[in-house]
Parts: structure tokens; C-alpha cells; sequence
């Protein structure tokens, strides 16, 4: 088992930066990829950005490429998620993933271990 703990999320104005933090334990060793996702009421959930947990592939959807960046802390089994320029339709439920099979990093199946979501408000 794996267990997915963030942290981070909050209420910031449009334009404003946040940093939101997931800290995997348990049998990291059997991590393949963790993803950020996010799910707005009524919305599906979107794979945000995603990276191989040896950092050899690394993905971003279209809807956050060049705002938000990925970066680890492999000592601290910790992933990062940095969101600059934040607009009001990034509010959401903010969810780190984790998965075990090989599979592409743009995939959003196959994700074996969720934590329980951080909340982020962006106000305009």
C-alpha cells in the first residue's frame, strides 16, 4: 500500500501563486507515476500534470502547461505541484495519484493510490 497525503491548497486571487505538496509512504518503492489531478463541481476529472517517480518523463496538460511545474523531493518521497498565474476556473478539488503500472505519463488511467484531495479557490 501507498498512502497520498497533500497539502497546500487554499484561497488566493486570480493572478497569485500557490504551492501545493504531496508526501507519499508506505511502499513508495512500487511508484511507476504520480499526477496531480483536479474535479470542479459538475466537471470531469483532468489530469493535470504528471512525471515518472524516476523523473525520466514528464507531462503537462494543455490547460496548465507553462503555468503550473512538477518538482520532487526524493528524500522527503514528496512531489510538488507550483501554480502561478492562477485564474478563477482553476478552482477545484486538487488530488495527487499514484500508479504502479507502466504506462505513458499523459495517461490518466491506471492510477493505483489517491489521497484526499486539497481544495484550491482562486477568487477574481
Amino acid at each position: 500500500q501507498v498512502q497520498l497525503v497533500e497539502s497546500g491548497g487554499g484561497l488566493v486571487q486570480a493572478g497569485g501563486s500557490l504551492r501545493l505538496s504531496c508526501e507519499a509512504s508506505g511502499r513508495t518503492f512500487s511508484i511507476y507515476k504520480m499526477g496531480w489531478f483536479r474535479q470542479a463541481p459538475g466537471e470531469e476529472r483532468e489530469l493535470l500534470a504528471a512525471i515518472t517517480w524516476s523523473g525520466g518523463s514528464i507531462y503537462y496538460g494543455d490547460s496548465v502547461k507553462g503555468r503550473f511545474t512538477l518538482s520532487r523531493d526524493n528524500a522527503k518521497n514528496t512531489l510538488f505541484l507550483q501554480m502561478n498565474s492562477l485564474k478563477p476556473e482553476d478552482t477545484a478539488v486538487y488530488y495527487c495519484a499514484a500508479g504502479q503500472s507502466i504506462v505513458p505519463v499523459a495517461s490518466s488511467s491506471v492510477y493505483d493510490y489517491w489521497g484526499q484531495g486539497t481544495q484550491v479557490t482562486v477568487s477574481s
